[in-house]
């Protein structure tokens, strides 16, 4: 299975048993934009060209039409996405200069500002995408569905796209926040198939939901997060001020909604 290697390993209990498990791969990924890199993430070495697409776009480096060419090139250390961007994207790169180390439980490492960390994210417009209670519970219910790694290895993030009615689209990675990039990367690339309005659907989360995941999900212009975790309560400030509908601990039979609950269909009235 790509992004999984098994390892060898002794089992306790009544016995002991030796065997192997299957675990998910931990490599790291240069992320190379016009010959400089831009991050480094400790990431699961798959879907590598939907991470590139979707590291540009919600990090406000570049957008998919600005990419000109995407390689992935092995190193003795790990693997480096060389991208090239339009001149106008390479202009905002040298405006905006950093250098990020990202272990998998930080999607802020590396930053060197307090205006980068928190920095402002674009509204998302109240249009006509609503969700019933039963098509929330039914995201849920169809998530195990998309989790091939996880069900191989039990130790990696899922981030999802559902459009009511389906899941379009799924990644996984042992970071959260690389998840959720790959997840924009398959959508806004162009190479998933046919193409797929953000503003339509609800991005699916497994992980908790923190600012810089609301951040992410603005910049791709979705309208809802739903999470099987809790969000932290500055994440639920952030989601208020874009207009996201943030729905979070989602169950096959229950969810709570911590703002912009308008947009669930039989909720009469707004929590916040």
């Amino acid at each position: 299975m790509q992004g999984a290697a098994p390892r060898p390993r002794l089992a306790f209990g009544a016995a002991i048993a030796p065997g192997e498990r299957v675990l998910p791969q931990e490599v790291a990924v240069a992320l190379t934009f016009n010959g400089t890199t831009q991050a480094v993430m400790m990431a699961t070495p798959d879907h590598l060209a939907d991470f590139a697409y979707g590291f540009a776009l919600t990090e406000g480096l570049a957008r998919p039409d600005e990419i000109e060419s995407l390689d992935v090139v092995d190193t003795a250390r790990g693997l480096d996405v060389q991208i090239w961007v339009s001149a106008a994207a390479e202009a905002r790169l040298k405006a905006r200069r950093r250098t990020m180390a990202g272990p998998v439980g930080c999607g802020l490492c590396g930053i060197d500002s307090l205006e980068q960390a928190l920095r402002a994210v674009p509204a998302v417009p109240h249009g006509p995408f609503r969700l019933s209670p039963a098509q929330v519970m039914a995201a849920v219910a169809a998530l195990p569905g998309q989790q091939t790694l996880h069900d191989a290895t039990r130790s990696v993030h899922c981030a999802a796209f559902w459009d009511g009615t389906r899941m379009i689209a799924a990644r996984e990675d042992v970071g959260r926040h690389n998840a959720l990039d790959k997840l924009v990367g398959a959508l806004v690339s162009g190479k998933s198939g046919d193409p797929v309005r953000p503003a339509q659907g609800a991005v699916i989360l497994t992980s908790r939901v923190s600012i810089d995941l609301v951040q992410k999900v603005a910049a791709l212009g979705a309208p809802a997060i739903v999470a099987l975790s809790s969000p932290t309560a500055d994440a639920v400030d952030l989601a208020e001020t874009a207009g996201l509908t943030l729905i979070a601990q989602a169950r096959h039979d229950r969810f709570e909604v911590f703002t912009h609950s308008d947009r669930i269909t039989s909720e009469p009235q707004n929590v916040r």
